[in-house]
């Protein structure tokens, strides 16, 4: 789940689009509007799609994947057997392509449930 910090924009920028896109339901409702009216609302709802996509990917996910990592270095005390596959997303994760991003997450949770069950059995040893 995404935080409810980094998603705020993009929530208040799909309500506008909602907004936009009822407003040519009522356009197409009304008998005398004219074609490229609706045309150049249908363009400008495009456009603002692609950039709430925009947000979605390069803003929300990457700092979700950023706050992941985080955590998952401060989780990993240096010897982890997962060490240097944190390191290396780690390097990674500023040149990650938009494309990247949700496989990248996808690696870092299994990293984490793998650190967690290691964390786990170091604990009960030291029990």
């Amino acid at each position: 789940m995404l935080p409810k910090d980094l998603t705020l924009d993009l929530r208040n920028r799909l309500n506008y689009l909602a907004g936009q896109l009822q407003g040519i339901v009522r356009m197409l409702d009304q008998e005398n509007t004219h074609p490229e009216q609706i045309l150049i609302q249908f363009k400008s709802l495009k456009v603002g799609l692609q950039k709430a996509h925009v947000i979605l990917m390069d803003e929300v996910v990457r700092k979700d994947l950023a706050l992941r990592i985080v955590d998952l270095k401060n989780a990993c005390p240096g010897n982890c057997p997962d060490a240097e596959n944190i390191e290396s997303v780690r390097q990674e994760f500023p040149y990650l392509k938009p494309e990247e991003l949700i496989d990248t997450i996808n690696e870092v949770d299994q990293i984490r449930e793998r650190l967690a069950r290691y964390n786990a059995r170091n604990q009960q040893k030291s029990l």
